[in-house]
């Protein structure tokens, strides 16, 4: 598990993190680790779209935003676990390496896994999130009202 969280919770975590990691990273990091089982494909790469849906504020109505493009597959390694991956963009190999991944994680190699690629994606998120941040508030700015008493 991840941090304390439930399975189902920690799976969520570490598949959105595949999903949203930079093109080549999930397969540059996942090539590094030794013992890396053959696998047989249940679904293989394949590219499609999927409709992206927002909300103003945040709470708003949902409305269509647009499509983006998304690569997903599944695949089974030879002690049985599935694992699934879907990427933004059309790399089939970030798909095929964020879905033997998932299968892994969910084996006896999960620690080594979440030390060698999990912890590296997550420290590259947030300072992805943080230079946004910072980029975002040096454009902020305070609208405030100054009060003259009467005359």
């Amino acid at each position: 598990m991840l941090d304390g969280m439930d399975a189902e919770t920690a799976r969520k975590s570490w598949l959105s993190l595949l999903a949203k990691a930079d093109e080549g990273h999930v397969a540059e990091l996942l090539d590094a680790i030794e013992g890396v089982p053959s696998f047989t494909w249940l679904r293989p790469p394949e590219i499609g779209s999927v409709m992206v849906r927002g909300r103003v504020g945040g709470s708003g109505e949902p409305f269509n935003l647009g499509e983006m493009t998304v690569t997903r597959c599944s695949l089974k390694i030879p002690s049985g676990e599935i694992g699934h991956g879907y990427v933004q963009g059309r790399n089939k190999d970030d798909a095929r390496a964020a879905a033997l991944t998932d299968a892994l994680m969910q084996t006896a190699k999960a620690d080594d896994l979440r030390n060698h690629v999990l912890a590296p994606l997550q420290q590259q998120a947030t300072r992805q999130k943080t230079a946004r941040a910072a980029k975002a508030a040096a454009t902020k700015v305070d609208f405030f009202t100054l009060v003259r008493g009467e005359d």
